[in-house]
């Protein structure tokens, strides 16, 4: 969700909430608003007609469980409610939303709200997405808005409620405060949410895992297959992750956890997690990756997590790397050595700083390297510290050795503090083919232009060294796989560096699809794809206005821009 501006009047009102923030209220007429999660983590509630359903099953589930006995029901299918949601049943026992169709489950919530807040009247607050639509904001945040607007503020800091966004109520926008990214808002009045006579406490604030809010509220688990969490630390500063952009991270404050703590495997002693460092970043195609497409996420320090292999992938891996050694065009390069790579890059000081950290380790920079128990090297010793020549990050240089030996060893460094790249830094993704054609339809919101069609062809096959299991098969679910662009000057030049992503391996990689959770499989690798021409179902089509500039970045946050054209 983005920080949003409202029209409103008045004198300029302060960046703290208003008088009257949402809270437990003691009023007796209330509304029941259902929500359910994406996969970004954040809660979009269900329209009014729908929690009216909802709430009409569940009420008579429970007059014919006081005279029969029987208990409340189990399933609500929602197509009842609204034939576009024929797919979906809200399982009640678990509080999920189940996709029949795909088997894709959310989880849903259950708030209680004053009848005179936003809900209750049917307004809703809803932010412009990277296609171009309208999202909703979660409702106790369209109600924060609404109190707001309707108390004269011109603008509003999104902050209490745990986002790090601002809303200006006279440009009708909203702004991220750390990357002041802007996206529109507006303020749409719908179907009022329905009246509940729950005798449970009002809950109109964040959600929250204290014991009134929790069972009361009915609010639904947050379980781990949600890459975003939201954790009520005081004075959070939060973002969430909005796809087709590319993450600006800080970590001023901790109060936004997007996944659970790694361990700090290999290293000397427990990591000491300090929330003044920026956040530390593991090699492509993990942690970093992961959080290298978010937008604006704030999220404390955590060590780089170089897991060791095990002596069975060890083989494995010196296997496969004996085999494509032997077949010509398998092996894109040999890798360089890791010592002469870090040396090129590095500048070896000859006094560490006394009290700065290795964002790598957490160790002092005037201790010995926390990973000088598990790797060795001949040339460089476990206290050397070092200066990358352009950024003029600090770390120690066996820390850098260990990342790079645990990395795609193509001769290339990344610093863990800016994500400057070093060198021409190259993926794991697996053979395949890249078919470009054009024609002269046009795609929404290109009106003067045809368009370029890309299509990916990668097939299965068995993982290689530099994958996660090597040795093992991976699968490639639904390919070829049909993008397009616009066929006017940017999209061309979109399309160029695209090539270069493709021969530098960057487009795809193996893991595991968020979508279908399964593992050892082809997926996206960060650089998003428009793969609908003529509609917007999936979120991943045109009319955006913003995707050529947003895809443009993601390029160069993997060190593909326009000087790689000339090369």
């Amino acid at each position: 969700m983005a920080a949003a501006q409202g029209a409103g009047s008045g004198s300029a009102g302060p960046s703290s909430p208003p008088a009257s923030a949402p809270g437990h209220s003691s009023s007796s007429s209330a509304v029941a608003v259902w929500e359910w999660q994406d996969e970004f983590g954040r809660w979009r509630p269900y329209r009014g007609n729908v929690c009216s359903y909802i709430e009409q099953v569940i009420q008579a589930s429970q007059q014919k469980g006081r005279r029969s006995g029987s208990g409340l029901v189990s399933s609500i299918p929602l197509g009842h409610a609204d034939p576009a949601l024929a797919p979906y049943v809200i399982d009640i026992p678990s509080l999920t939303q189940f996709r029949q169709d795909t088997g894709t489950m959310r989880a849903v919530r259950r708030h209680v709200f004053p009848g005179d807040s936003a809900a209750g009247q049917g307004i809703v607050w809803e932010w412009q997405n990277d296609e171009g639509g309208w999202s909703p904001y979660e409702m106790n945040v369209c109600v924060f808005l609404e109190q707001a607007h309707a108390t004269n503020h011109q603008r509003v800091d999104l902050g209490p409620l745990g986002y790090n966004y601002e809303v200006d109520f006279v440009a009708l926008v909203q702004t991220n405060k750390t990357t002041r990214f802007r996206r529109s808002v507006q303020r749409r009045l719908d179907a009022p949410y329905p009246v509940t006579t729950s005798t449970t406490p009002l809950h109109t604030g964040v959600g929250c895992s204290c014991q009134q809010c929790w069972p009361n509220s009915g609010t639904g688990p947050i379980t781990t297959r949600y890459r975003h969490s939201m954790t009520n630390f005081p004075n959070s500063s939060t973002t969430h992750q909005v796809p087709g952009r590319t993450a600006s991270v800080s970590s001023s404050n901790v109060g936004f956890v997007p996944y659970n703590k790694p361990a700090l495997t290999g290293a000397r002693s427990t990591p000491r997690l300090s929330a003044q460092n920026n956040l530390v970043l593991a090699q492509t195609g993990s942690l970093g990756a992961a959080l290298a497409a978010s937008n604006g996420v704030s999220a404390q320090s955590l060590p780089v997590k170089m897991p060791k292999p095990s002596r069975l992938n060890q083989a494995l891996a010196g296997w496969w790397k004996s085999l494509a050694a032997s077949v010509a065009g398998l092996m894109t390069a040999t890798p360089t050595e890791p010592e002469s790579v870090v040396k090129k890059y590095l500048e070896e000081l000859k006094g560490a700083p006394a009290d700065e950290d290795c964002m790598i380790c957490m160790e002092k920079l005037s201790s010995p390297s926390g990973y000088s128990d598990s790797c060795q090297s001949s040339t460089i010793r476990p206290e050397a510290v070092g200066r990358l020549r352009n950024c003029q990050h600090s770390f120690h240089m066996l820390c850098m050795l260990a990342m790079y030996s645990n990395g795609n060893k193509d001769g290339s460094l990344q610093c863990p503090s800016c994500k400057t790249i070093y060198g021409e830094k190259t993926g794991t993704q697996p053979k395949g083919k890249m078919e470009i054609s054009t024609f002269p339809q046009s795609l929404p919101g290109h009106k003067d232009c045809g368009t370029i069609r890309i299509v990916y062809h990668i097939s299965r096959g068995i993982q290689g060294p530099e994958h996660p299991n090597p040795g093992m098969p991976y699968t490639a679910r639904g390919f070829p796989r049909y993008c397009y662009l616009p066929d006017n000057e940017k999209g061309r030049k979109v399309l160029e560096l695209l090539k270069v992503a493709w021969r530098r391996r960057l487009i795809f990689t193996v893991g595991t699809s968020n979508t279908t959770g399964e593992s050892n499989t082809v997926v996206w690798n960060e650089i998003h794809h428009k793969t609908e021409m003529d509609s917007n179902l999936s979120g991943h089509g045109y009319p955006d206005p913003n995707y050529l500039d947003n895809v443009l970045a993601e390029l160069a946050a993997q060190g593909v821009t326009e000087d790689c054209l000339g090369q």
